[in-house]
């Protein structure tokens, strides 16, 4: 399997004996206290011990679950409690663990953050799966006063566990005695399982409000390394464990949900899928949901000035970081003519975010530099003057297309700092609205059978999902 997700077979592995292993989810009272770290730190951990590991992340992000495939060999699967149905839900957590030793979660920003105050939250898939979470408190500047943050987030929510603690950024060994020391009064039945010194050298390096992908992290095995030797050394992995073993799993009977309902319409027989640096941005869930409906997919890489394979009915552009490379791209007269003769025969062309903007017909660097793209959709945008979109987004479709017809729903996620300096003229995509239901208007793009948005479509709409019904039902 490949961290992107292109190659066959279910994200979650298969099973090779035995029922589906329970996990822990690694949590954290806000964003930047250190999850991820840790996180690819245990799961290297664990597979240098010899344990078959799976992985998940919840919510939208395309770019932890690299790092995750990169620590642990194996895709990494996402669970999204606000975009995904039941049914995608249900079936995604069921694989996950099938066969596998401990399945590791990483949450997304703090525990109870998500779409809205109620809906989307790390606690969510907690409440869900019935897994144990394990919060991982930055404290570089507090002592006793971190075991108010642990009982706090231990009595907010009914249902949702803390079962371990782990402090990160521990300035001395008398720092963490005094933590360990406040957490044994306050919460005596949390036990404290880690407390990790300070590694500045650990940082990830970030771009806009994320990490630099992984395949583009200059030493990113070492780095693995250096983390799997930090929580080997101060951390009880072996009690981590014993959490994971003892959490309740999701029936293995739900596993074939997927299959009965791919998250997104397969957008033909034999699919080009865009596969680099500048189009990484993609979710393994849909891919698999391809394959299980019938579709063959074959990658090809932009960068490489390679064109779509002539023999494909449909072409797939995700989204990634194309205005780091549009001069590259620009001048790939074998890849952009390959789109042009995709669509010229009629091939289904569908760009989301960063393809969505290569399929126009400009794209404006930071410095501020125009670069001629496909010219396949009215499309101009800009890097040159910054904004940023960013949000959950209920999306309905305006009109009949490949994806399906007028009036049928996806959700999906946004996040660019493009501007769009010109859409259309054209037929719209997409009607969308955020998370809370505000109307956003109509976005993206449908010429013939070539279409696009900003939107990372993660499932079809929750027609058939039961809010707060839990995935084991």
């Amino acid at each position: 399997m490949t961290a992107s997700g292109l190659a066959g077979g279910p994200s979650g592995g298969g099973p090779t004996g035995g029922g589906p292993a329970g996990g822990v989810i690694v949590a954290a009272p806000a964003s930047g206290s250190g999850k991820t770290v840790f996180t690819l730190g245990l799961i290297r951990h664990w597979v240098r011990a010899g344990l078959r590991v799976a992985s998940a992340k919840v919510g939208p992000d395309y770019i932890d679950p690299a790092f995750h495939a990169a620590a642990s060999g194996r895709p990494c699967v996402n669970l999204d409690p606000w975009a995904m149905r039941g049914s995608t839900l249900a079936g995604l957590a069921a694989r996950l663990g099938d066969g596998d030793d401990v399945v590791v979660c990483e949450g997304v920003m703090g525990l109870f953050d998500g779409a809205t105050a109620t809906e989307g939250s790390t606690a969510d898939i907690a409440l869900r799966l019935g897994w144990p979470v394990v919060l991982v408190l930055d404290v570089r500047a507090q002592a006793a006063s971190a075991a108010a943050v642990v009982r706090g987030f231990a009595t907010h929510r009914e249902g949702v566990r803390i079962a371990a603690v782990v402090f990160n950024r521990v300035g001395s060994d008398r720092h963490a005695a005094l933590l360990r020391e406040a957490c044994a009064l306050a919460t005596p039945g949390i036990p404290v399982l880690g407390a990790l010194p300070r590694a500045e050298g650990l940082a990830l390096p970030e771009r806009h409000l994320g990490l630099v992908q992984a395949r583009e992290h200059p030493d990113l095995e070492a780095f693995l390394e250096r983390a799997a030797d930090l929580v080997g050394r101060h951390v009880e992995t072996g009690g981590l464990r014993a959490l994971a073993e003892a959490a309740t799993s999701p029936s293995s009977a739900r596993s074939s949900a997927l299959r009965l309902a791919p998250p997104i319409p397969p957008l033909g027989q034999r699919i080009a899928v865009a596969d680099d640096a500048a189009f990484a941005f993609r979710y393994p869930h849909v891919a698999d949901g391809w394959r299980a409906a019938g579709a063959e997919l074959a990658a090809f890489s932009p960068l490489a000035d390679e064109s779509p394979p002539p023999d494909a009915d449909a072409v797939y552009l995700p989204g990634g970081y194309p205005e780091l490379y549009a001069g590259r791209l620009a001048g790939n007269a074998a890849f952009l003519d390959g789109l042009r003769a995709a669509a010229a025969r009629g091939a289904v062309v569908f760009g989301e975010c960063g393809g969505y903007m290569v399929l126009g017909e400009g794209l404006i660097d930071a410095d501020g530099t125009r670069h001629t793209m496909a010219g396949l959709l009215a499309l101009t945008t800009s890097f040159a003057d910054r904004g940023l979109h960013l949000g959950y987004r209920r999306a309905v479709l305006a009109r009949d297309c490949p994806l399906g017809a007028a009036g049928e729903s996806f959700r999906g996620h946004e996040f660019h700092y493009a501007r769009t300096l010109a859409e259309g003229p054209g037929e719209p995509l997409f009607r969308c609205a955020d998370a809370t239901g505000r109307p956003l208007g109509t976005t993206g793009l449908v010429a013939g059978r070539v279409m696009g948005s900003f939107v990372h479509l993660i499932d079809r709409g929750p027609d058939d999902r039961k809010q707060g019904a839990d995935v084991r039902d």
